[in-house]
């Protein structure tokens, strides 16, 4: 007996340590009033889930007032759904309460999405909560650190400036990225003071620009809503527009002279080919010329050509 009594006990141990995180999870979702199953719990370990993340994920949702639809909210046939497609649970339910918190229409169904996209969710909450500034351009990834635009008058203007986004959350799936914005924005800066007759305007009145940017709405069809375009920095560059003159005016001076030289080519060219006709045409006249005596001799041969009597008498 006493042999079977220690038997028991051991086992009775063994299964305590067994189920001794099981029953630890169960307990702690008891006393932070979220109902579970120990079973259930039994049940993740076997699917390959971790039971701590699920109840900790559950306490939080509870904690936070969030999820209590059974249908629609924080369940954990949920939860385990989205930890086996790889999702990041904690964060998840983190971007739900502080979507929660802020008053932003957020579900469990749209958050696992945007975690399932690659996209992190916590972090499009928070930036559509607190609104973070872009540089344009972006100096961690352009090896330039202001835009180039040249106005009207030829005066380069170069300019750094501040983009204030938030995350537009319906758009955050399949939504154009921040290089996007950058990418527009710069060029609505250049297409605007490009557009600009004076480089004076635009240094005296930078905010015509922005608003111009803005009225262009391009933040459409991406992942976030411009709030503000500011000028940061503007400078005057170079005199392009005299630059690009004085370079067309060396290039019209190298064409002319290239002309001129051709013309001078055609010129000695033709020169030579006229003095050779010349000469052929001498070399003709001296063919002719001696052909002259020999056509004399053969027509008084044939008697076509007679001296006449007055020459013969010497008569003056």
């Amino acid at each position: 007996m006493i042999i079977i009594g220690v038997i028991c006990l051991l086992l009775s141990v063994a299964l305590l340590a067994l189920f001794w995180n099981y029953l630890r999870l169960w307990f702690q979702a008891y006393v932070s009033n979220v109902p579970m199953n120990p079973f259930s719990l039994v049940g993740m370990s076997l699917r390959q889930v971790n039971p701590k993340t699920i109840v900790d994920a559950k306490i939080r949702a509870m904690q936070a007032g969030v999820g209590t639809d059974p249908t629609t909210g924080i369940t954990t046939r949920r939860l385990e759904a989205h930890y086996l497609a790889g999702g990041n649970v904690p964060r998840v339910i983190l971007a739900i309460i502080a979507a929660h918190r802020a008053d932003i229409d957020l579900d469990f169904d749209r958050a696992a999405a945007i975690d399932l996209a690659g996209r992190d969710v916590l972090d499009a909450v928070q930036t559509s909560v607190n609104p973070k500034v872009i540089d344009c351009p972006d100096p961690a990834n352009s090896p330039k650190t202001t835009l180039s635009a040249v106005a009207k008058n030829g005066v380069e203007l170069k300019i750094r400036a501040r983009v204030t986004v938030r995350t537009n959350l319906a758009q955050l799936i399949g939504g154009a990225t921040e290089e996007t914005i950058i990418a527009r924005v710069g060029e609505g800066i250049i297409t605007a003071i490009g557009s600009a007759a004076d480089h004076l305007e635009v240094m005296e009145n930078p905010d015509r620009i922005s608003k111009a940017v803005l009225e262009r709405g391009l933040d459409a069809h991406t992942a976030f809503e411009i709030v503000s375009i500011d000028i940061a920095d503007i400078d005057i560059g170079e005199q392009i527009g005299a630059r690009l003159q004085a370079d067309q005016a060396e290039a019209d001076t190298r064409k002319a002279r290239a002309l001129a030289e051709q013309r001078r080519a055609d010129a000695i060219a033709h020169e030579q080919e006229m003095r050779a006709q010349v000469a052929a045409n001498r070399a003709g006249v001296v063919l002719a010329e001696a052909d002259v005596p020999r056509a004399m001799a053969e027509a008084f041969r044939q008697g076509n050509l007679q001296v006449s009597n007055a020459s013969k008498n010497g008569a003056p």
